[in-house]
């Protein structure tokens, strides 16, 4: 249980911005905390945190440990509730939020099933590309995908992401395959608006290295899909997430190029606002979308639905 109470520590220190502030939640002073994590770094052989007077910031190791810590957290307190619920069924209204684009094609067509299973809960589903406020516009869960920004938020990571440059055959055929993504400059690239997203531009390992490229770009909107249908017009080459593409790919309508430099994939994620005295129906939808995606069928019979 010491074990158990240092994660819990830690992820309060984090979330709650200081050892103060962490204290004063649980109710302590902050040298127990200051304690706490002093055994938790020692035990590890690792810093988690960077500690000033002012703040404290996560170093390298903190960041990967805190993402483990808080889906352990998250299970062991959906274990806990499960027992103790003694097998009552999940019930109530559940508000779910996520990416347009992703979700119409990955989380509307999974509901029925999942309300099949639970037929005393209810659903509503928000598409959006808009980052919504779970806490404050009351939300149960948040679907992301791509890289996380600091948060306070509980995340699990459902699945991997990857993203593609992909372009029609005629395209290329005109315009000429790229081989190496400093290739794009010279290329019409399809890009999501700097106020939509990918800020720091497209992603590539380049001889191990992980670079960003934001090619000038003829066109750009703030609608993934509609650079989805421009790029199928032959307009240019677009950078897309393989949930997106690979029917076209599939079916010959897009090439996908520049393969042998694609960066590392992200997550999908579900994201909730905190894992203590989580409802039964959150649990159960979360772990649904899990071993949903988590079957390697999955995808390839999305693709063929697409």
């Amino acid at each position: 249980m010491d074990r158990l109470k240092q994660m819990e520590t830690f992820v309060a220190v984090v979330t709650r911005g200081s050892l103060t502030a962490a204290a004063l939640h649980e109710g302590v002073a902050p040298a127990v905390i200051g304690r706490r994590m002093d055994a938790l770094e020692a035990r590890l052989g690792v810093k988690l945190l960077q500690r000033t007077t002012r703040r404290i910031s996560l170093t390298h190791e903190g960041s990967a440990f805190l993402e483990d810590c808080q889906r352990l957290l998250a299970d062991f307190n959906s274990a806990e509730a499960s027992v103790s619920a003694g097998g009552v069924k999940a019930s109530g209204h559940l508000r779910v939020t996520g990416p347009a684009g992703f979700g119409r094609r990955h989380l509307a067509p999974l509901v029925p099933g999942f309300l099949a299973q639970h037929p005393d809960v209810s659903l509503s589903l928000n598409l959006s590309d808009r980052v919504v406020d779970l806490v404050n516009e009351g939300y149960d869960c948040a679907l992301r995908v791509g890289d996380l920004p600091d948060s306070s938020l509980v995340s699990v990571r459902l699945a991997d992401n990857r993203r593609l440059c992909v372009a029609t055959p005629a395209y290329l055929q005109r315009a000429g395959v790229p081989v190496h993504p400093t290739e794009l400059a010279r290329h019409q690239c399809l890009m999501l608006s700097s106020s939509a997203s990918q800020t720091r531009g497209w992603a590539f390992e380049v001889d191990g290295e992980l670079t960003h490229l934001r090619p000038g770009a003829r066109l750009d909107c703030s609608d993934g899909q509609v650079l989805h249908e421009w790029c199928l017009l032959g307009l240019g080459i677009a950078w897309r997430s393989a949930w997106e593409v690979q029917a076209d790919l599939a079916a010959g309508r897009l090439r996908s190029v520049l393969d042998e430099f694609a960066a590392p994939p992200n997550g999908i994620y579900a994201l909730f606002p905190s894992a203590r005295h989580m409802p039964l129906r959150v649990r159960l939808w979360i772990d649904f979308l899990k071993l949903s995606y988590s079957d390697p069928g999955y995808w390839a019979r999305a693709t063929r639905m697409s």
